[in-house]
């Protein structure tokens, strides 16, 4: 997308907030596709002063701020260098209290495994006022450019959206895996590349099969999404054999197997499904 035209998007008619001085508003600006985020966000890109973003926020979608705006670049990704959490929601009290219009944009949603919740909290109890503005979350929206439907009647009437880290970067110790594995359909798992291993192996401790279906998405939704289809008992190979880095989402469960039908980028490329009836059910789809 070109300056001009990034500059030019306009809003529909309609009654749109105003961002004023002094506010904060925490937005998430999707999972990468600059075509995912909310006219909401859009709006409060054209009038920040200040955008404090994250690394998953893609250079397109700041190319359609406000030309004066000052960008922050706050990112955290697993294992590198980055700002610490308290730095970043301190910084935004002292921006909006030096009377600056300032946007976090940060990648998904900002209260999905974004820390949204923290940065509010901080907001309140320095007597800054703030908004919430939605995104699509990776665990969704990602999954969906992938051709995985998160939820199917035919699969699951349940699905459990997980971290695979806290903030020691380890598996999170709260997590009861085997009631995660024993209770949920499908297991949509954020930030979990670094420790899969132990997570494929806790959830096949409390009995899900070696066979059981694992989708991998990279870069979701992106120009450079990556999506490799695998299984519980050989996901660590596969990651390693595909040469795969995150940022991913993984996705446990049978509905990943209805990527065999509804693949649809590869759909446009001009490939044929798979497989139409990916379950097995020797039935129209729409056949109650």
């Amino acid at each position: 997308m070109s300056d001009s035209s990034a500059q030019n998007a306009l809003l529909p008619p309609g009654n749109w907030p105003e961002l004023e001085p002094g506010w904060v508003w925490l937005c998430g600006a999707g999972p990468g596709d600059p075509g995912l985020l909310t006219l909401h966000a859009l709006n409060a890109l054209k009038q920040a002063d200040v955008i404090v973003y994250d690394a998953l926020v893609q250079e397109a979608i700041l190319d359609w701020a406000h030309p004066q705006a000052e960008k922050i670049y706050a990112g955290k990704r697993g294992g590198k260098p980055s700002a610490k959490q308290r730095d970043i929601s301190l910084r935004l009290v002292d921006m909006a209290k030096a009377g600056k219009k300032v946007l976090r944009l940060k990648g998904g949603d900002p209260f999905v495994f974004g820390r949204g919740g923290e940065e509010a909290q901080t907001l309140v109890q320095h007597g800054v006022p703030f908004r919430i503005i939605p995104g699509i979350s990776a665990g969704i929206g990602g999954l969906a450019y992938a051709g995985v439907p998160v939820t199917h009647r035919d699969v699951n009437q349940s699905v459990t959206f997980v971290t695979g880290h806290d903030q020691s970067g380890e598996t999170p110790s709260s997590l009861d895996w085997g009631s995660i594995a024993r209770g949920s359909q499908v297991i949509v798992i954020y930030m979990g590349m670094k420790h899969i291993e132990r997570i494929a192996g806790e959830l096949r401790a409390a009995g899900r099969p070696a066979s059981e279906p694992v989708a991998v998405v990279t870069d979701a939704t992106t120009e450079t999404q990556q999506v490799l289809e695998t299984t519980l008992g050989t996901i660590v190979v596969d990651i390693d054999n595909a040469g795969l880095t995150p940022p991913a989402i993984i996705c446990v469960g049978r509905s990943v197997l209805m990527r065999q039908a509804l693949d649809w980028q590869s759909q446009l490329a001009g490939n044929a499904p798979r497989n139409t009836d990916p379950l097995g059910r020797g039935r129209p789809a729409e056949a109650s």
